[in-house]
């Protein structure tokens, strides 16, 4: 999702042919080619037989162009659409989706396939502009020890965070240049409403949440719950990350403990869905057509969890055991319409900046 998560650095580097970005897109320039370039985010990050078996069976090469992380990418492309640098939009998310389409990034089609996506994921069904990729659940996560250790109950809601006894817990990222700080602040406004998610930040504030750049530096730097909090002797025991941050715990850990060291709680989670799409313009939209169908099937969507630590949205898609052990998604989490988060996602920004970083 977010490219602040490190989880992939592991799993990025699989032989896929990656472009500076400043560097040209090389498509040859015809609809004939035989060469296929994604635009991405940093965590793209594909397995090399998964991507082979694509290659050979469609007869095109790809080629990926990683852009930084999601916003910086999405709005590249957007200030590039006229000529773009690839053929293939990949990880644009219902935080930024209007953005995107206001701005004409992409022209329609309809992936081979898409009927077996799940409809709950599905939008702008009447011109199929983009396709549902993935989801994932932007949750605050706690560190078990430290709950075990002072006896104390980890929060569970929203209305939790704001307790005297989670003072000074918590750490979160900076909803204007972070995707996890914009999908937790979105998740209060939809839990709040227009009226109320401002008093509900005064409230965290003065409870002792504490606001950083990114994921990264939360996550690895802050969260005491995680492998890198632990070396870095963090003291934040509470972090808005992922729903599938505890499984990624296990699954990296050397050797694999028997149960996540970080759990979820789950009534603060808001859903995150990534989308792809053809760019328009593209120079070779019968490759780029092809590499959309190949995102919608079911190898593809079942080889994305443990590459990018994401959910498939596919039916019938399953997902590692460690995913339904230590990280299931969320059973009723926030929501918002993307014309909903069209309509106020800059105020809200706008305000959040100015009631809780000054």
């Amino acid at each position: 999702m977010s490219t602040t998560k490190t989880f992939t650095a592991v799993v990025v580097g699989l032989g896929l042919v990656t472009l500076s970005a400043c560097g040209s897109s090389d498509n040859s320039g015809s609809a004939d080619s035989k060469t296929v370039t994604l635009v991405s985010h940093d965590s793209w990050a594909v397995s090399k037989s998964v991507l082979k078996d694509f290659e050979k069976q469609s007869g095109y090469t790809v080629k990926v162009l990683k852009d930084g992380d999601a916003g910086q990418a999405v709005n590249k492309a957007i200030l590039t659409k006229d000529n773009p640098q690839g053929d293939v939009f990949f990880g644009v998310d219902n935080t930024l989706l209007s953005r995107a389409l206001d701005n004409g990034l992409f022209q329609s089609y309809e992936a081979k396939g898409s009927d077996q996506i799940l409809p709950e994921y599905r939008v702008d069904q009447d011109k199929h502009r983009v396709t549902p990729i993935d989801s994932g659940d932007i949750c605050v996560n706690y560190d078990k020890a430290y709950f075990s250790e002072h006896k104390l109950t980890p929060p569970q809601s929203f209305d939790d965070l704001i307790k005297p006894e989670y003072k000074n817990l918590l750490v979160t990222e900076n909803a204007s240049t972070s995707s996890p700080g914009l999908g937790f602040l979105l998740g209060t406004a939809a839990k709040y409403g227009d009226d109320g998610w401002q008093d509900y930040w005064k409230k965290l504030k003065a409870n002792g949440v504490k606001v950083v750049d990114g994921w990264e530096q939360a996550y690895n730097d802050e969260f005491s719950g995680s492998a890198g909090g632990k070396k870095a002797k963090a003291d934040r025991p509470l972090v808005v990350s992922y729903a599938s941050s505890p499984p990624a715990e296990v699954i990296y850990a050397d050797p694999k403990p028997t149960t996540a060291p970080t759990g979820v709680a789950t009534g603060t989670c808001f859903r995150q869905v990534e989308y792809a799409g053809l760019l328009s313009n593209a120079k070779n939209t019968k490759g780029g057509k092809a590499f959309i169908d190949f995102l919608a099937t079911k190898e593809f969507q079942e080889d994305m969890p443990l590459n990018m630590f994401v959910y498939p949205v596919v039916k019938g898609a399953t997902v590692p055991a460690e995913f339904t052990e230590f990280g299931p998604q969320a059973k009723d989490p926030e929501t918002l319409a993307p014309a909903k988060i069209a309509a106020n996602r800059d105020q809200w920004v706008k305000s959040w900046t100015s009631l809780v970083l000054k």
